[in-house]
């Protein structure tokens, strides 16, 4: 099971990439364990400036921008 967190305040970017990554993970049958980190120092300490951020498994893979359907199921 992969452990998925999406870094952001709660904008709207943030919120999308959260159900586009639990999307994607449901039509693969794939378990996750997914978790919103929305405090700004929390944020900070994995070095992301640019939200939404997405750490998988301990991993920044992304920062700015919702990522695309195709290189959320490359992460899973």
């Amino acid at each position: 099971m992969k452990n998925i967190k999406v870094l952001g305040t709660g904008c709207a970017n943030c919120k999308t990439t959260m159900k586009l990554i639990q999307s994607v993970a449901d039509e693969k049958g794939i378990g996750i364990n997914l978790e919103k980190i929305e405090e700004i120092q929390d944020i900070m300490s994995y070095g992301v400036i640019s939200t939404p951020g997405v750490v998988v498994d301990g991993k920044v893979v992304h920062a700015g921008g919702v990522p695309g359907r195709d290189k959320i199921a490359g992460w899973l």
